[in-house]
């Protein structure tokens, strides 16, 4: 089965969203829902998923800035981005963003049936790739990791990605997520969100740089997204740390 994420803030698109993908009797679950982009976010980084719906229009975090911002820290999950007419254009910004597909309100059963299918067969098409690359790779495990974090060592902070990473070494986004985990112990966006706020702790502390300035310098594209994690991480927001040091 694939799993699933519903991000809508309407809670009754939501339901008639799942109980369509139900019925569909397809090989997918409902692993979770959210009620905008920012908590979405969070619920990811501790948690796996295929697929995702997200709506455009939501408050918070909308659905353009949680694709940034998802494209930024992982790579390797696919996006369907729900809207209506009047929202096409937003649509077009989300698919250069790397979004997979989209579907318009009211969203029609064979319109989501057509959509389901033609990412079950791309599916298919990458773990085909993926079990190739398996058969030709001849680079030990260690030495593609430290190819790996010599990119991040040479890459501007706001510029660092597992999509980007992966073709460094020639390997699928997803095998090198589970590659990374295994050799060093921790989740590849774990590791990067380390690098980042330590990062941010030191222009905090040294720099008179503006706090929306340091979460854009450190990858961050969401003022608010920057500042949750930061207090997540340090106990602080990035005002009171920067207080506290005075």
């Amino acid at each position: 089965m694939f799993s699933i994420l519903l991000v809508d803030d309407e809670k009754w698109v939501r339901t008639t969203l799942k109980w369509s993908i139900k019925q569909l009797n397809l090989p997918f679950q409902i692993s979770h829902e959210c009620a905008n982009g920012l908590e979405a976010l969070d619920w990811i980084k501790q948690n796996e998923i295929d697929l995702i719906f997200t709506d455009i229009s939501m408050p918070i975090m909308d659905g353009l800035a949680f694709v940034k911002e998802l494209r930024q820290y992982n790579g390797d999950q696919d996006v369907i981005v729900i809207s209506v007419h009047d929202e096409f254009q937003f649509v077009q910004k989300a698919i250069r963003n790397g979004v997979t597909d989209y579907l318009l309100k009211p969203i029609e059963e064979n319109d989501l049936k057509f959509c389901l299918e033609k990412w079950i067969n791309k599916r298919k098409g990458e773990e085909e790739k993926k079990n190739d690359a398996f058969d030709v790779n001849e680079e030990l495990p260690s030495s593609t990791i430290e190819k790996v974090l010599q990119y991040i060592e040479k890459t501007p902070l706001a510029q660092i990605n597992l999509k980007e990473a992966a073709e460094k070494v020639h390997m699928n986004p997803s095998y090198l997520s589970q590659l990374f985990k295994q050799q060093l112990n921790k989740k590849f966006v774990d590791y990067i969100t380390e690098i980042r706020m330590k990062e941010a702790k030191r222009l905090l502390l040294y720099t008179s740089l503006r706090i929306s300035e340091i979460a854009e310098r450190v990858g961050y594209s969401d003022l608010a997204y920057f500042s949750n994690n930061f207090k997540k991480i340090t106990g602080s927001s990035p005002s009171v740390f920067r207080k506290s040091a005075d």
